[in-house]
This record gives C-alpha cells, sequence and structure tokens, in this order.
C-alpha cells in the first residue's frame, strides 16, 4: 500500500509541474512583443480540428506552443479567444511555423471594444 501511495504522489507530482513550462515573468534579456492573440481557427484564418491558441505577429498568424487556449480563461466568452482578438505580450521563438511561448501574458482590456 505504501508502495501505491509513492507512486501516486510521485505521478501527480511529476504531472502537475510538467504541465506549464511557461515562465510566469519574462526574461529581462529577451525583448517583449505585443501581438494579437485568439483561436487561430476561429479568429486568425488557420487550418486546424479544434479551437487553439494562436498569435499574430507582422501580419503571419502562428500556433502557440508552451500555453493554451484554455490557461486565460473561457474562449467561448464574449472577450474569450473565440469571439475576440485581444493583445498580449509574449518572448519566444518560431520553430517550424509556431510561437514556441516562453513567456505569455495577456493584456486586459481597456475598453468594450473589440480588435476584429
Amino acid at each position: 500500500m505504501k508502495f501505491l501511495f509513492s507512486f501516486l504522489f510521485i505521478f501527480v507530482s511529476a504531472t502537475t509541474i510538467a504541465q506549464d513550462k511557461n515562465s510566469k515573468t519574462p526574461d529581462k534579456n529577451k525583448q517583449i512583443l505585443i501581438v494579437d492573440a485568439a483561436c487561430g481557427q476561429c479568429k486568425l484564418g488557420l487550418k486546424g480540428k479544434s479551437c487553439d491558441l494562436a498569435i499574430r505577429i507582422n501580419g503571419q498568424s502562428y500556433f502557440v506552443d508552451g500555453t493554451n487556449i484554455d490557461s486565460h480563461g473561457d474562449a467561448h466568452a464574449d472577450d474569450g479567444f473565440c469571439n475576440a482578438i485581444r493583445k498580449a505580450k509574449v518572448q519566444g521563438e518560431i520553430v517550424n511555423n509556431r510561437f514556441k511561448a516562453s513567456y505569455f501574458q495577456l493584456i486586459p482590456e481597456t475598453s468594450k471594444e473589440k480588435i476584429n
């Protein structure tokens, strides 16, 4: 029984730690970009099978790795990623046509206007 408890504790701890590799604070040595963030399929014209977080940099859209659409509120709320294009502060790099985020912070909306 002790073995089972120890195994479960280690498994839960490892999966919890592995879930969010995205840094909570930006790297002071890297530039922070302000980008459009939304659902790639619903708002940014990317092809896919479900709602996935994407960003737009200089008119080009990329799916995001390192964080996901559900980590930033209800995607289907009025101000959610499937209904509105939001601004975000990000750091990361584009690898194989995907944005690998090391930092992602959604900027709170200051008005009721939505970016479309």
